[in-house]
This record gives structure tokens, sequence and C-alpha cells, in this order.
């Protein structure tokens, strides 16, 4: 496995769910101290993990998230951009475009361990990528998941896991199931990179099968969960206003020394 880490956030949708006249990424979370722009979160979780160069894939339209963010240097960072062109989403697929989106910045992520983070999240705890690249080096595996538990399992990729941490299957959105655990990042290894790059190529457009075809195929796949972690998806009106009121929350107990 590469020890060398390279952060990937995919940037390039509409955020059609949310209405909004300006990239989703930019949706400010508000806390005592003002807004912050959604994905900071992401950037600030990857950089707070030790990442120190992350690829973020964004299209024609993300104008302002590039004028925003610009080299990173704000985030003590460095960020590099890729273009990911417009394609036909798979109607069959539940991410449709993701895979194609990661698949767009292969030249800068190839041969390296990649933290994938997606831009409109808040994970805690804010160093988890920490952690999961150990596991990826110290069990030899090629994707580990990291994991969190979710009210509602038809909004999620949930994870079949094992009693000894090896993931056997992502169930992406059911309609029921008895899966407690999501999962909200990944880090890969670039074995996992090259079985993505194939599966592009041979027509796996959906994500989820991605990583499906993968475990089948004998790459390693472990999960991390922790006590307390939290995950929040800013994709809706409702996960923004809970994301609202922890943020706050947090930010006030932080200013009170708690």
């Amino acid at each position: 496995m590469s020890d060398e880490l390279i952060g990937l956030i995919p940037a390039a949708g509409k955020g059609t769910r949310l209405g909004l006249p300006f990239p989703k990424e930019l949706f400010p979370v508000i806390g005592p101290k003002g807004p912050v722009p959604a994905i900071r979160f992401a950037l600030e979780l990857l950089r707070d993990s030790g990442v120190s160069h992350t690829c973020i894939v964004i299209s024609p339209a993300k104008a302002q998230l590039l004028s925003y963010l610009g080299d990173g240097a704000m985030l003590d960072s460095h960020l590099s951009y890729v273009i990911q062109g417009d394609r036909e989403a798979d109607s069959a697929s539940t991410s449709p475009g993701l895979a194609h989106a990661l698949h767009s910045a292969y030249q800068l992520t190839k041969g390296k361990t990649v933290c994938f983070a997606m831009a409109d999240t808040i994970i805690v705890p804010g160093d988890m990528f920490r952690p999961m690249a150990t596991m990826l080096r110290e069990h030899d595996c090629d994707i580990v998941f990291g994991l969190f538990e979710v009210e509602d399992p038809t909004k999620f990729g949930m994870v079949d896991i094992s009693s000894d941490g090896t993931v056997r299957r992502v169930d992406d959105k059911p309609k029921q199931t008895d899966l407690t655990l999501a999962w909200g990042c990944l880090c890969w290894s670039p074995r996992f990179t090259e079985h993505l790059r194939t599966c592009i190529r041979t027509g796996v457009a959906d994500f989820a099968s991605v990583l499906n075809t993968a475990i089948e195929g004998g790459l390693k796949a472990m999960g991390h969960h922790s006590e307390g972690a939290l995950y929040f998806d800013l994709g809706t009106p409702d996960e923004v206003w809970r994301a609202q009121q922890w943020y706050h929350r947090r930010a006030t107990e932080d200013a009170l020394g708690k």
C-alpha cells in the first residue's frame, strides 16, 4: 500500500435538492462566529487527518467554488482541481455520476492512498481518516469504510459487516433492511483505484456496484466505527437543520470551554 495520501472530494453535482442559486458546497452553516461554507468541513477533516493535498472534482459551472477556495492556502492545504465533463446519468444508479467523478481524478490519485469525503457532509471526529489510513496499512486492506449509525437507512449506503470488521457487502439505499451502519467516507488503496478504472471502462457506473464487485473480486474491505461518531449529509433541508443545531451547540460549548 502506498504511504502517500491524497484527499478526494467530488463537487461537480448540481445540488438540485436544495434549490440553491449557488454551489451547494458553499451553503453556509451558521455558528456563533459566523457562517462556515459546507465544503470547509470536509477540507478541514482531511487536513486534520494529515492529508496535505486534496483533489476536488468540479464541473465547469463551479467557478464560484474555485474562486472561494483558490489554492487552499487559507486552509493550510494544497488543492488541485479536475473538471468532470458532462455525461448521461445512469437511471439504474442510486449514485449517478459519483463513480465517474471519482475516476476523473485518476491521473492524480493513481498509486496513492485515497481519502474520499463528500463535499456537503460533516463528520465527527474531525481526524477520522487517521485511524482509517492506519487500518488500511496495518491490515493490508484495499478499502476501509468510515461507518456511522443512521436513523433512516433508506437514504444511505448500508454496510453488512462481520464481527471481525470485514465488510461483506454494501446495500445502497435499501427499502427495507436490518443493517444499522452506513458508510460516510472511504479510504482506499491503489488496487481499488485500478478496480474503479476498470469498472468505468467496462460500463459499471453505479458506485455501490463498484464497491461490491471489488469485494466479490477479492479486494479486502473493512469497516471503522468509533463510539460517538456523527455524520451529517447537507443535501436536504432537514439534514441542514439538524447539522445547524449541532454545530451551533458545539461551537457554543467550545466558546464556553466545556
